[in-house]
């Protein structure tokens, strides 16, 4: 496939006024100027952009697509009769023929992370798919992608009797499973190394917690209030765990000290009302003020709390509230990828990376522009 005449965003090494990307395959072969382009290719393989804008497929990094909404009102997102759930996989509930699929390719939304909700201190493993397909195990980039913690008032009271009733008792939770994962891979590290030793019994939770405490998979922590993204960082350092900070709503009111941890932060939703008393600092200018810091920013729906179809939508309120427009556009592209721990693959236009590719017919934060063609693994996607 040869996509030309377009203003063609690459999210790594500029924006090309006017240039040409190549696709073989499923992967990127060629970008740059169109006075640099090496023979016209195939005219039916061929998509002029006709000065519209060519971007990598957008990416939301936190979602529950598949898990819950739609038209037959699934709902597979939490886990209710036990708070702490690590080995639940998202592989295993997403329907990857829930609507909001389709709208989301449509949007020029190429890739997903989904996975459970909140109302555990520790919910399970999200994972990281392609929009398209109808076999979910086709779909996947990456699986598991994260594992979901949470912090705030979502886990407390849900679980009568046998979970947290106060932030306190979350945090004790999470820390009380992370020490004993610490335990159990310590025992799995001895009998590995002593062939004489048997290997420690089983467990599930524990077994899904090694990669986490071992910092091979992010710990992605939903956290609204200042007070809760401190704490996720806290027990992030004190059990060696790659932390992400999911939504962080009052991320601004600490973004130097985000700033100062490293720690990325997947903001949003904020389109949306003060719906509950951790949102009453919701601002527009949260996701600004964390780039501005030196924060690593991704944009997310949190869908359906904001339809998946509007994610460039919100990276363009972010940019109408004081972010600069390409770092708002890294928020939903290279950002996205390499916080969901794909940026190797997806999230820019260079060679050797994966042919996903939305070509919109004016800049993508105008209210009237469309995704016009969208290519997944090379191939043009036609809903």
């Amino acid at each position: 496939m040869l996509i030309v005449n377009g203003i063609v965003h690459t999210m790594d090494v500029g924006t090309i006024p006017r240039g040409f990307v190549r696709t073989e395959g499923s992967r990127i072969a060629q970008v740059g100027p169109m006075d640099q382009m090496a023979g016209e290719g195939d005219p039916a393989g061929v998509i002029d952009a006709e000065g519209g804008h060519v971007l990598p497929g957008f990416l939301d990094a936190h979602c529950h697509v598949g898990l819950y909404g739609g038209a037959a009102q699934e709902d597979d997102l939490n886990e209710s009769p036990a708070p702490c759930t690590p080995q639940l996989r998202a592989l295993d509930g997403v329907n990857p023929l829930n609507q909001y699929f389709r709208e989301a390719r449509r949007a020029g939304v190429t890739c997903l992370l989904t996975g459970p909700g909140s109302a555990n201190p520790i919910a399970g493993q999200s994972v990281l798919l392609k929009t398209a397909g109808e076999v979910i195990d086709q779909m996947v980039v990456r699986a598991p992608a994260s594992m979901k913690f949470a912090l705030g008032e979502n886990p407390k009271g849900v679980h009568k009797g046998h979970g947290p009733a106060t932030r306190m008792a979350s945090a004790a939770l999470i820390r009380e499973r992370l020490a004993k994962a610490l335990d159990y891979e310590l025992k799995w590290a001895k009998a590995q190394a002593d062939d004489g030793m048997e290997d420690p019994e089983f467990d599930a939770g524990l077994d899904a917690l090694r990669p986490v405490v071992g910092g091979r998979l992010a710990a992605h922590f939903h956290a609204h209030r200042a007070d809760d993204i401190v704490t996720a960082v806290r027990i992030s350092k004190e059990f060696g765990l790659d932390c992400v900070i999911v939504h962080g709503t009052e991320g601004h009111l600490v973004a130097d000290f985000l700033a100062r941890e490293g720690v990325p932060v997947i903001t949003g939703p904020f389109l949306m009302d003060r719906c509950k008393p951790e949102l009453a600092n919701l601002t527009m200018e949260n996701t600004a003020i964390l780039a501005r810091a030196g924060v690593q920013v991704a944009i997310c729906t949190d869908h359906p709390e904001t339809p998946i179809s509007l994610l460039p939508f919100c990276a363009a309120m972010a940019a109408r509230a004081g972010m600069d427009e390409e770092e708002a556009l890294a928020a939903i592209t290279i950002n996205a990828a390499c916080i969901a721990g794909a940026g190797d693959r997806l999230g820019s236009l260079s060679p050797g990376k994966d042919a996903d590719i939305v070509v919109m017919d004016g800049h993508p934060f105008h209210w009237r522009s469309r995704a016009v063609h969208v290519l997944i693994d090379g191939q043009e996607v036609k809903d």
